[in-house]
């Protein structure tokens, strides 16, 4: 196994410039998630580490070697495509082993590795068939076994559940899962899909317009996004904005967001008070906000506004509401046991010690930093 290092690593596309100096490191052993929206430039990177799109600037490590010159093969690497790729002709056990034999492996530890994968993989009574007689999450678990029978330093994997159906993607994300812990390899996934970065990955990379905005542990970037971008990106429903002002009402502070007024906990009150009557983004997630329910251990956090129901969308173990304040609509979610009409005036409570203030203008770096 090996860790991977990006050092000022650009890629340009003509005058465009994709991927903007990017430092990243991954440490040996660790499932690193590149997520952001489409073009953002992650899949361009994680082609660079595995050398098929060359680079313009920077270096690239993978343990202690500089590969900005190596072809792919010879980087010890293997890479699980979007398209599972498989050769029609050739039935399950000789898609595995047809890279092996290029290599020149011998026929005994050709059979002994493609074994060894189908056990981990669940493919032993499949590996007479051919791809058309399997099912989209049984070519995965082929394209899976081609790379893990070359035992290599480093995964790298490109979008590649994104052609199932949703049911299967979430099967499919626990047997990577499963995967990991049991090969314990460096592994760097890229997807577009926040709830795979946060259910899969041990460390995750959030980038936008070619460049990294944010890396750490999953709770870390969700409890602590760095700005607006992060805070929107991850989540799920996405966080609530409001253009806001910080305030003193004689009692504290309070965020004044024109339709509503909500109090900021004495106990923060120290990290804000040197931005009283700066504009800010208030943001908070409609797991955070409660309906009439009272929630005792957080009480001393609450703060109560009312508001109109526009949507009433029940979830079976929540129920998601589009409620509007004056002209603000936003979203909440309450306890399933609340009885809520769609016209109805609803008093929600907002739970201050989670909320995010961000700067107004760009960066939008939040303001505890």
């Amino acid at each position: 196994m090996a860790g991977i290092r990006l050092t000022n690593l650009i890629k340009r596309f003509g005058k465009v410039e994709a991927v903007k100096n990017v430092n990243l490191e991954v440490e040996d052993g660790e499932f690193t998630v590149l997520v952001g929206p489409s073009g953002c430039g992650k899949s361009t990177t994680l082609r660079m580490i595995a050398g098929l799109e060359d680079i313009t600037e920077g270096e690239i490590y993978i343990g202690d070697r500089l590969v900005n010159d190596l072809a792919p093969k010879d980087r010890d690497i293997a890479m699980v495509f979007q398209e599972y790729a498989l050769y029609p002709h050739m039935n399950v056990y000789n898609n595995m082993a047809f890279g092996l034999r290029m290599r020149g492996f011998t026929r005994d530890e050709i059979a002994q590795r493609v074994r060894e994968a189908a056990d981990i993989l669940g493919l032993d009574d499949l590996l007479q068939r051919k791809p058309r007689e399997l099912s989209g999450g049984q070519r995965q678990r082929v394209a899976l076994g081609r790379a893990i029978v070359r035992k290599p330093v480093v995964f790298l994997f490109d979008e590649p559940l994104s052609n199932l159906d949703a049911k299967l993607r979430v099967h499919m994300r626990a047997e990577l899962i499963k995967l990991y812990n049991r090969l314990k390899t460096t592994i760097v996934y890229v997807t577009h899909d926040q709830v795979e970065a946060m259910t899969m990955g041990t460390k995750i990379v959030i980038m936008k317009d070619g460049e990294i905005h944010q890396v750490g542990n999953p709770m870390e970037v969700f409890k602590r996004p760095v700005n607006q971008f992060v805070a929107s990106f991850i989540g799920s429903p996405a966080m609530n904005f409001f253009e806001s002002m910080i305030m003193t009402d004689g009692e504290g502070l309070i965020v004044d967001a024109g339709c509503f007024k909500v109090r900021i906990p004495a106990s923060m009150e120290a990290v804000y008070r040197p931005h009283v009557g700066r504009e800010v983004i208030f943001g908070i997630r409609p797991t955070d906000i409660y309906g009439p329910e009272v929630v005792k251990e957080e009480q001393e956090n609450l703060s109560a506004i009312d508001a109109h129901v526009e949507v009433v969308e029940p979830l079976g173990s929540e129920i998601l509401l589009l409620v509007k304040c004056c002209n603000s609509s936003f979203l909440a979610m309450v306890d399933p046991e609340v009885e809520v009409k769609t016209g109805q005036l609803l008093r929600l409570n907002f739970n201050m010690a989670k909320m995010h203030l961000f700067e107004k203008e760009a960066p939008q770096r939040r303001l505890d930093l």
